[in-house]
Parts: structure tokens; sequence; C-alpha cells
């Protein structure tokens, strides 16, 4: 290992910086954290009682997730400025943070054709519902509630609270269906968007 490699992995975690390099080993492989999570449903499917109940746990284990990744991207990156437009954060959560996460940007990124407050980000092979076995009781479950869970808590921290929720939709051309998430956001982001752009027309 070269003086340059040996300074590199000296660094604390926080203060490294994100991968630039595609081949470059990533921290976590993709079997084991395949195992570990399927390992996590099973124990929250052992103690919910519901659908329901099981997809708010994980939805509120993701929320705490994104508060951090949001928090360290930003740390990371002291280039990057804070978003104060609902289509930057859109974007960078679409972008440079489903790149982070999950290895790649999430395939598309829509506004709803009559609604302001409404966005949607699909992900067409989510990796987080790969791996996953629940009982038949539990076929309804949606594991992407993670992933909105997450988006949700960069939202929050960004500033722009909304309720975000994830969705299967077949695709005929796709043999597993497409994960849509519904970003829905609050009134008071709309409010504040429009006294910004007021402010920029003078």
């Amino acid at each position: 290992m070269n003086a340059r490699q040996t300074a590199k992995h000296s660094l604390n975690i926080v203060d490294r910086p994100l991968t630039k390099n595609r081949a470059e080993v990533p921290t976590v492989s993709l079997s084991a954290f395949a195992y570990l999570f399927s390992e996590y449903i099973q124990y929250l499917v052992d103690r919910a009682n519901s659908i329901s109940e099981l997809e708010d746990r994980l939805e509120r284990v993701g929320f705490e997730v994104g508060l951090r990744v949001l928090e360290l991207l930003s740390y990371r990156d002291k280039a990057l400025r804070r978003k104060t437009d609902v289509l930057d954060i859109l974007r960078f959560i679409h972008g440079p943070a489903w790149q982070y996460l999950f290895g790649k940007t999430a395939d598309d990124l829509q506004q709803a054709a009559n609604a302001d407050d409404e966005y949607y980000i699909r992900d067409y092979d989510l990796l987080i519902s790969r791996y996953i076995s629940v009982p038949r009781s539990y076929e309804a479950f949606n594991p992407g509630t993670l992933a909105a869970g997450m988006m949700r808590g960069m939202l929050d921290s960004a500033g722009f609270p909304a309720r975000v929720t994830a969705h299967y939709m077949a695709h005929k051309d796709r043999p597993r269906p497409i994960t849509t998430f519904m970003i829905k956001l609050e009134p008071s982001v709309l409010a504040r968007q429009a006294q910004m752009e007021a402010a920029r027309k003078g």
C-alpha cells in the first residue's frame, strides 16, 4: 500500500471523500447487506401485527437513516450548498444520494400532471426489494418503505417536509414491478417557494 492509499484509509469514515472510481470496492458487500436486511425484515415481521405496522416501523428506521445521510453527504462535499428549490433537492435525492445509497441513480423523476405539490421518483429495480422473503399473509408488504423513509428524512432535514409513500407498479416489459415513490409536499413548502419566486421577480 503506497503513501497515498495509507493516508486515505487513515481518514475517519466521515471525512473520506465520496467515491469517484466505480471500480472501488464498496464499504459493504451486496451479499452482506442482503443478508442483514432480510434478517431485519424477519425480525420486524415476528413483532408486527399487520402489514401497516411493519411498514410504519420500517419507514421510521428509514427516516432516521435519511436524516444522517443528508448530513453526511453535506459534510463530505464541502461545495454542496443548501438546497432552496424543490426541484434542486429532488434532483439531489434522485441522483447523488441514490447513487450513494444504492450504487446507481434512480430511473425517473416527474412532477404530477395536475398537482404542484406532488412528485414521483421511480426505481425500476430497487435494490432492497430483491432479496426479501415474507410469509404469504404479508405478500402486499413493500420493502421500498425503507427507502421512502430515507427520502422523507432527507427532505425533512433539508427543510422540505413531505409525505413519502412507496408503491409497486406492474410493467409489461419487466419481470419485476417498478417501485414508485410518491412525494406529497407540505403546504408550507409551496408557500415558501411562491415567496421566493416572487422575490426573484422583484
